[in-house]
């Protein structure tokens, strides 16, 4: 990691925008849609699952009126839009890949590939759409995770979890076959050169040469290292300039870093567990924020985890999340 050159600037990204009927569990993969000012998420370890729904403000992100809140049959931890399907999400449902419709909440299972009796072991997280509309879709292996950050024993082995990337024509590739603890914030860079993965319990971000082309990633190389400090890097975009903006776990931070790992700034705000962000309003100059609850045997007694979070930079603005194209 290149270390900062000045004095870290530290920003109050401030209190919770949105307060949820009940904390959410763990709050994941918020996606804005410019057609009708919206903000979808879920929360993917309540019981059931939760789809949610909520008008916005495109100029301010203030909510309109409440979420929608939509029950669902099965953990989902991403999803994103169909470019062909309006009213459908493509999504990485515990096992594998599936379609989940938007007034519904059912599951219409594509491709399974983790079997039922694996599920103990290993379960699927996050994921991105890249600029071909290709699905990318990570893995979390269970019982390194268990482990804790940065704990896992060498004795234990190489992790088990992987990385994926489905087609729109139905096609399925294993792209980084073993090694990752806990897959999190895919990200393309503006120029579609490198893309960028997070392994948030190894407390890692690594960088990739990506062909956009062929859909193929190489060179893999560390970016960011958090191992000797805290925090694990979760969900993440880059702005227009390239910079990456990380909501990092059991931080109460937002970190952005140049796209040559240099730590910027933080947006510091009352959650303790930042889970996963997304470019939303007009101009997609808004960070909304999705965070999970302090579910630690002590958790801090003003921490508003569990809620969602936005911030205006100001100086910054990024990009829609890419729709499947299938």
């Amino acid at each position: 990691m290149v270390e900062p050159l000045e004095p870290l600037e530290s920003i109050d990204g401030g209190k919770a925008w949105y307060y949820c009927p009940k904390p959410m569990v763990l709050g994941e993969a918020p996606i804005y849609r410019a057609s009708d000012s919206t903000l979808h998420w879920v929360d993917c370890l309540s019981e059931p699952p939760e789809l949610y729904i909520l008008k916005v403000d495109p100029q301010t992100g203030d909510a309109i009126g409440e979420a929608r809140i939509i029950p669902l049959e099965d953990s989902v931890t991403v999803a994103f839009f169909r470019k062909s399907h309006p009213s459908s999400y493509i999504a990485a449902y515990y096992q594998g890949v599936c379609f989940m419709d938007e007034e519904t909440g059912k599951l219409e299972v594509v491709k399974e590939i983790i079997p039922t009796d694996q599920r103990d072991e290993l379960r699927f997280n996050d994921g991105g759409i890249d600029a071909k509309g290709r699905f990318w879709l990570a893995e979390i292996d269970k019982r390194a995770m268990a482990f804790g950050p940065n704990q896992l024993p060498v004795s234990y082995g190489t992790p088990r979890g992987r990385l994926w990337r489905y087609d729109p024509d139905g096609s399925l590739h294993l792209m980084i076959p073993e090694g990752i603890v806990c897959g999190n914030g895919l990200a393309w860079s503006p120029d579609n050169t490198t893309m960028y993965f997070n392994d948030s319990v190894a407390m890692m971000v690594f960088a990739f040469d990506f062909d956009l082309e062929s859909g193929r990633i190489s060179n893999k190389r560390l970016l960011i290292d958090r191992r000797s400090s805290y925090g694990e890097p979760d969900g993440m975009v880059v702005d227009s300039d390239g910079n990456l903006w990380i909501a990092v776990f059991a931080s109460h931070r937002i970190m952005v870093f140049t796209p040559e790992g240099r730590h910027l700034k933080d947006i510091v705000v009352t959650a303790k567990n930042p889970a996963c962000t997304t470019w939303g309003g007009k101009e997609h100059d808004i960070i909304f924020m999705a965070s999970g609850k302090d579910r630690t045997t002590n958790p801090e007694p003003n921490d508003e985890g569990g809620h969602m979070f936005k911030f205006h930079p100001g100086d910054a603005r990024g990009y829609p999340k890419f729709e499947f194209a299938g």
